[in-house]
């Protein structure tokens, strides 16, 4: 059973006193480490990463995509391949609008100590400094250490109590740009009237981190956590009732967090059918090593869909060109290139059918903040395409 009493509710209300008020966060996106103390030695810096080339999305073994006019994005009812940019100016959905309703947002922490699944780790730079990926994926340790993770629920205005909702789980901690593009689409019925739940990583990066072991890891286990632990919580704590509908439940996430939502979605088409990701960490970054995808998210290109049966996902990806890149090793492939990795994502669900579109953004970084907020209400409508919203749209 889970121990509901570590859990601190806080409600927000995106609405009243004005857009810069209703918006501020009430607690951090995620959850403090614990202090360093006399025992514990101070962390290895990380060697720079090398400026990441820039990739033409017109270059020869690229997928083949159509190149819009700079300023436009692609149309959230076709399937493909897409270039766009230089410039990126934001959606107009992305600003809080007072004339349409606004959502709740209710907020919890919770606490390693609670977890069956995850207890908490963090990166021991005393007995293995991170190492560059190899056959086996990188090199790193790790050693026990304590989080608290923050949540947050977002419950739009048209939800009606006791009914079943549609939602998205989100990586990376509280993200309160999203909740105001659903207030938006919502209103405007470009999306279903549907829950959003924003989750924070157990903390730290890369190889070894509590992150680097949720997201990285290509396995059903991170979606068994979010199911098991985070989805109860979730609908106490904001008073709603998920569906069980995999049609009506998707995935979103940056980076890391873009391989933790397919990786959701593909050990478990039971529970999610959409997926949205940003800089897809699609390399091979998984650590500690796993006998089962020995090439961590890389596997999913490499076999993983390419050898499975169509598996009914829908499925957004954005990459940028300045997106990040590894040093290719000195013999094999280079498993550490977001852009050939996402590149390769779109031709394997090119030759097996499935429903997906790529953008590829040319001005743009890992995570490209202005990319997001050019782009974001087109992905999550395309996101959503086929599934049933009441009413016209405005």
């Amino acid at each position: 059973m889970l121990r509901l009493l570590s859990v601190t509710l806080l409600v927000g209300v995106m609405a009243g006193a004005g857009p810069a008020k209703a918006q501020a966060p009430t607690t951090p996106a995620v959850g403090p480490m614990p202090p360093e103390t006399a025992a514990t030695p101070p962390a290895a810096a990380r060697p720079a990463r090398p400026p990441a080339p820039v990739r033409d999305p017109l270059e020869p073994g690229m997928v083949k995509s159509v190149e819009l006019p700079d300023g436009q994005v692609p149309p959230a009812t076709k399937d493909g391949n897409f270039i766009i940019g230089p410039t990126h100016k934001p959606a107009m959905e992305m600003a809080v609008d007072p004339s349409v309703p606004q959502g709740t947002v209710y907020e919890f922490a919770m606490s390693s100590a609670d977890s069956k699944f995850y207890p908490g780790v963090e990166r021991d730079t005393a007995a293995g400094p991170a190492g560059p990926p190899g056959a086996n994926g990188p090199v790193s340790a790790s050693r026990p250490a304590p989080y608290t993770r923050h949540v947050a629920v977002y419950v739009p205005k048209q939800y009606v109590a006791g009914t079943a909702a549609p939602f998205m789980v989100g990586t990376d901690g509280i993200d309160r740009g999203w909740f105001t593009v659903l207030d938006n689409l919502i209103a405007q019925k470009r999306v279903p009237v549907m829950i959003a739940i924003s989750v924070g990583s157990g903390g730290g990066d890369g190889p070894g981190s509590e992150r680097g072991l949720e997201y990285d890891t290509m396995s059903g286990k991170y979606a068994e956590w979010v199911q098991v632990e985070v989805l109860p919580l979730a609908e106490k704590a904001a008073g709603v009732k998920l569906t069980d509908d995999p049609d009506g439940r998707g995935t979103i996430g940056s980076s890391s967090g873009g391989a933790a939502a397919m990786a959701m979605a593909w050990f478990h088409p039971e529970w999610y059918h959409r997926v949205l990701t940003r800089s897809g960490t699609f390399v091979n970054q998984q650590w500690p090593h796993n006998d089962a995808a020995p090439h961590g998210a890389w596997e999913l290109h490499e076999h993983l869909i390419p050898e499975s049966a169509v598996k009914p996902l829908r499925i957004w990806m954005e990459v940028g060109d300045r997106d990040n890149y590894g040093p290719p090793p000195a013999t094999g492939p280079n498993m550490h290139d977001w852009v050939a990795a996402n590149e390769n994502m779109a031709k394997v669900l090119t030759a097996k059918g499935y429903h997906y579109q790529l953008v590829f953004a040319r001005n743009a970084g890992h995570t490209d903040r202005a990319v997001r907020a050019q782009i974001l209400p087109e992905a999550l409508e395309y996101v959503w395409q086929d599934y049933p919203i009441t009413g016209a749209k405005n």
